[in-house]
């Protein structure tokens, strides 16, 4: 019986330490191959090596663009299949094992493990990576724009300051930063973050060209408002800048106060364009009559003409002094209209329809009267004239034969 029962404490310590080596032949098996029941970006990963999970998971992931932030929420995109780029997993697999290694293996046994990990890097080809860095928008843009600064001039936009000193991409920074990011598994890299933007040193005529610029800007502060009634027109700088003399070279004049020169010329021609924009007096328009066709009348006594002269020695005055605020300035006229605008004649008029021998009176752009009218004779030389007019009479009772 003693014989027995040693016997079975024999085969059971050999039983336990059986269970023992294999439990820990099989802890150490998954420190370097992973746990039953896992489960990895959808990859089935038991008994498997990191080496071998990375290949899967990286011959399955999609290489993502690579977006390049620039200043003021500017973007642009690599595409990093041009460079031979694919995932790397090897440092979230390794991670992975770290947290589920050993004797946790056995709970994988009751509960499977799914997880997804991303990729820890990205590979990639040193030299086609530079080719398309080298291609993308803001480093071709950099190896473009010139140091220096300057004022440039162009119709329609007037003067602005071009800046090649300031934010200048430091395009070897740059490409390291980009580098950087693809190590950490990151495809989104932040060039203002990275500290990848640079001013470079003014030189003197540097400095003189902002000292200018800086004028210009007080000058373009605070516009000039021509209230013409229905428009309000503002000296925008593309406009200001026109008045302002420059020497051969395109730079702004200065006169001995240091101010800038107003040429004179200059305003006269801006004004003269504002006149035949807005003067009336003389000109002939397609009207819209009330009996639905178009009709060409001219306007006679009616419309508006500006005083030009008037207007030329007010800018004058006006440019040359400081302001603190935008200036409304109405028009001076030589003659003025009823209603101010491109439409001089408003919503409110009569409207005489000679061949049917009717008027229309539109009081702010609705019929409020129609009734029938005599005009002059024709056939004794007593014809009412056609023109756009004012009413310069009215009499009551009168009787027409």
């Amino acid at each position: 019986m003693k014989k027995l029962l040693r016997l079975a404490v024999l085969f059971l310590l050999i039983g336990l330490l059986l269970i023992l080596g294999g439990s820990l032949a099989l802890a150490l098996y998954y420190r370097n191959n992973f746990p039953v029941n896992t489960w990895i970006n959808g990859v089935y990963c038991t008994g498997k090596t990191v080496r071998q999970v990375n290949e899967e998971l990286a011959a399955g992931a999609a290489v993502p663009q690579v977006t390049l932030l620039g200043q003021e929420g500017q973007s642009w995109q690599l595409d990093l299949t041009q460079a031979e780029g694919r995932a790397d997993y090897t440092g979230s697999l390794k991670k992975f094992l770290r947290r589920h290694a050993s004797a946790f293996w056995i709970e994988h046994l009751r509960q499977p493990v799914t997880e997804e990990v991303p990729a820890a890097c990205y590979l990639y080809n040193e030299n086609k990576l530079k080719s398309i860095f080298d291609e993308a928008e803001p480093v071709r843009k950099e190896r473009e724009t010139e140091e220096g600064v300057s004022l440039s001039y162009s119709a329609g936009e007037g003067y602005r300051l071009v800046d090649g000193n300031s934010d200048r991409l430091d395009m070897e920074k740059a490409f390291h930063c980009l580098k950087e990011c693809l190590s950490k598994g990151e495809t989104v890299v932040d060039l203002v973050a990275g500290g990848c933007y640079v001013t470079l040193e003014d030189s003197p005529r540097d400095r003189a060209g902002r000292e200018m610029w800086k004028l210009l800007e007080v000058f373009f502060a605070w516009p000039i408002v021509y209230d013409m009634g229905a428009e309000k027109i503002s000296l925008t700088p593309d406009i200001l800048s026109r008045f302002v003399a420059a020497d051969a070279s395109g730079v702004p004049a200065l006169d001995d106060r240091g101010l800038l020169v107003i040429e004179e010329d200059r305003v006269r021609a801006w004004v003269e364009e504002l006149a035949d924009a807005y003067d009336t007096v003389g000109k002939t328009i397609s009207f819209p009559s009330t009996r639905g066709d178009l009709v060409e009348v001219k306007y006679d006594t009616y419309g508006t003409e500006l005083d030009v002269e008037a207007e030329v020695a007010y800018l004058m005055e006006a440019l040359g002094r400081s302001r603190e605020e935008a200036e409304i300035h109405v028009p001076a006229y030589r003659q003025e209209a009823f209603a101010r605008g491109l439409d001089d004649i408003g919503g409110t008029y009569i409207e005489v329809d000679m061949t049917q021998q009717h008027m229309y009176y539109y009081v702010d752009h609705e019929l409020a009267l129609d009734t029938d009218v005599v005009t002059g004779n024709t056939g004794r030389r007593m014809g009412t004239p056609q023109g756009i007019n004012f009413v310069y009479n009215k009499q009551k009772n009168r009787v027409l034969r």
